[in-house]
């Protein structure tokens, strides 16, 4: 399927049927043993599971042979990750499963499209409002099909959404020292498919992530770009969704906000 227009429907369509038929129905109704721990506080439920199998079904209809790098199935595989390096789909089921879980939001469906490492199309779906963020690289990011530019907050002090789940303990000591205090800190909402959004929609300015998986960050990372607002390494360096898993990334609502967050972090 070439034509972009039609690709964004068939999509459309199957985030839809997935979360109507799938995420909604568990929410808030999972039974004992239908949440599971993968290790190091990372809990997966049969949600996630089903999600992934009937989006890879329907992916699967949408662009015959283009392999799939699933969140679970590379769980459960690690060869799956060598599918980043080439032409692929990348499915995050349900980001937000520590939400899911425990019946409250955020949470949503990531998913993207890579070649040769980087991302070229995204989608990131809100499963309980229907909210809709796409984004095509050169085209531009949109909300419910709506173009939209990134906004900083506006805030004098800017608002940082920095998330230390995964950074050890002398880096968060740093960050919160001396990088801190320059911010008004929020809460991280343990969803990037919500954190992205809030960075292009004027709710926060900069957010900072150390674990860098694909499924978490290539439709968010090429939707705020193509907004306007600035994703990359600390280093500068554009985000792939075959490089370093924990090489931390940065997102801001404006280029400018990105700059001064890194001159910070370059004083620690």
């Amino acid at each position: 399927m070439s034509d972009i227009t039609a690709l964004h429907a068939a999509v459309e369509e199957l985030l839809q049927r997935v979360t109507e038929k799938i995420i909604l129905p568990r929410y808030q109704n999972l039974k004992d043993g239908e949440v599971q721990d993968k290790g190091g506080d990372d809990p997966v439920t049969i949600a996630d599971r089903e999600s992934e199998e009937m989006l890879e079904e329907g992916l699967a209809k949408i662009i015959p042979g283009l392999p799939i790098v699933g969140e679970e199935a590379a769980h459960a595989d690690k060869s799956v990750m060598d599918r980043l390096s080439g032409d692929c789909w990348i499915i995050d089921p349900i980001d937000g499963t520590r939400n899911f879980a425990k019946g409250k939001p955020p949470f949503g469906i990531l998913l993207a499209m890579a070649s040769g490492g980087e991302a070229h199309t995204g989608w990131i779906y809100d499963c309980l409002t229907g909210r809709l963020c796409t984004a095509h690289r050169g085209k531009g990011a949109f909300i419910n099909g709506e173009k939209i530019s990134a906004r900083p907050t506006g805030a004098v002090q800017p608002v940082a959404a920095i998330s230390l789940l995964f950074m050890d303990m002398g880096k968060r000591e740093a960050v919160m020292e001396s990088i801190a205090p320059h911010y008004r800190m929020v809460d991280v909402p343990y969803c990037a498919a919500e954190q992205y959004p809030r960075l292009g929609l004027g709710e926060n300015d900069v957010s900072m992530f150390e674990r860098t998986l694909a499924w978490d960050h290539a439709a968010g990372a090429l939707w705020l770009n193509e907004a306007g607002g600035k994703v990359a390494r600390p280093d500068g360096s554009p985000y792939r969704v075959d490089g370093d898993t924990h090489g931390g990334l940065i997102g801001a609502a404006s280029p400018a906000l990105w700059d001064e967050l890194v001159g910070r972090l370059k004083g620690l």
